[in-house]
């Protein structure tokens, strides 16, 4: 029997790469996962957290929270950021808070980012992509820094038919010199 996750869309995904959520339902019902998008999810609450609104953040928070507890299973999201919000920066917004803390912490221990759930938790280094090409990879600040996740992408990464990885010179640093890029 296959597992059932709960997909965290991401409103970046939703509203701007659309395409990027449909890519990441097939790879994991490829994978064999049964998935599950919850009505009603929006933003994790980032922007505003990064902002300093932490009042405002706490509220998208909450939302988030309640909309992810309606249902068990794992929560999967196709991004670092999102992903580290839940599991890191929903502590901090709820430390003094009796209530919504064990609530965030709860959400926080099944969160997943999405290479991190394909590579740790199913196994799966080998999702039948393909690319007659030169590949290389930026690691996302908030994935290696927050959550620690560099070795998932690369191995996934690693098993793309045809393509050739290319380590990227300064590929864990945040940011980029421009004049690296011209």
């Amino acid at each position: 029997m296959s597992q059932t996750i709960q997909l965290f869309v991401t409103c970046i995904v939703d509203t701007i790469y659309p395409q990027v959520g449909e890519a990441v339902v097939a790879v994991l019902e490829k994978a064999g996962v049964k998935v599950s998008i919850p009505a009603g999810q929006t933003c994790c609450g980032q922007p505003a957290f990064n902002a300093g609104m932490r009042t405002e953040a706490a509220r998208i928070a909450k939302h988030t929270i309640r909309v992810f507890e309606a249902a068990s299973g794992l929560v999967v999201v196709p991004s670092g950021s999102c992903a580290a919000m839940v599991r890191h920066s929903y502590l901090e917004l709820f430390a003094n808070d009796p209530e919504w803390l064990p609530r965030a912490q709860a959400l926080a221990a099944r969160t997943y980012e999405l290479t991190e759930y394909l590579v740790d938790v199913l196994g799966v280094t080998e999702v039948g992509a393909s690319y007659p090409g030169k590949l290389t990879y930026h690691s996302s600040c908030h994935l290696l820094r927050e959550l620690g996740v560099d070795r998932q992408p690369r191995a996934l990464l690693a098993n793309v038919h045809g393509a050739e990885l290319v380590e990227l010179a300064g590929s864990q640093e945040c940011g980029w010199d421009i004049e690296q890029i011209q």
